[in-house]
């Protein structure tokens, strides 16, 4: 029997800014256009864990399909405001500017090494400042 609706737990909101003036471009791929961008830095804040984007450390790797929507391949290191470091990295969809992608993370802080057991999904929506997505935890 099917969900009709999945049990979660909000992790943050993530807002990004991305880089998109440095941005590379490769045309004409098998796969559709790829758009290279660094993600120049941003914001997490949510019950249990918040801080920044560490800036130039993360990129976006986006492909622009045939159909116009995007494959989002995204790695950034979130820096809590109490110094913990965390690998984040996530693949997804944009369709209308509306995102849909699958964090994972890694880190070896014990104060949320809990996040490196977690699968989370995201819900968000793309616009001329960045990403701005809702970030959970599947129960």
């Amino acid at each position: 029997m099917a969900a009709s609706s999945l049990p979660v737990e909000h992790l943050f909101t993530l807002a990004l800014q991305a880089d998109t003036s440095a941005a590379y471009q490769v045309r004409g791929g098998p796969a559709g256009r790829r758009i290279i961008a660094a993600v120049a830095g941003g914001t997490f804040e949510g019950p249990k864990v918040r801080g920044t984007v560490a800036p130039v450390t993360g990129g976006d790797w986006v492909t622009v399909r045939p159909d116009k929507s995007f494959r989002l391949d995204v790695r950034l290191v979130l820096v809590t405001d109490d110094d913990a470091v965390i690998y984040m990295y996530y693949g997804g969809i944009v369709v209308d500017g509306q995102a849909r992608s699958a964090p994972y993370f890694e880190t070896g802080d014990e104060r949320y090494t809990w996040l490196n057991n977690v699968q989370a999904v995201g819900i968000g929506s793309i616009d001329a400042s960045g990403p701005t997505y809702e970030v959970y935890a599947l129960q």
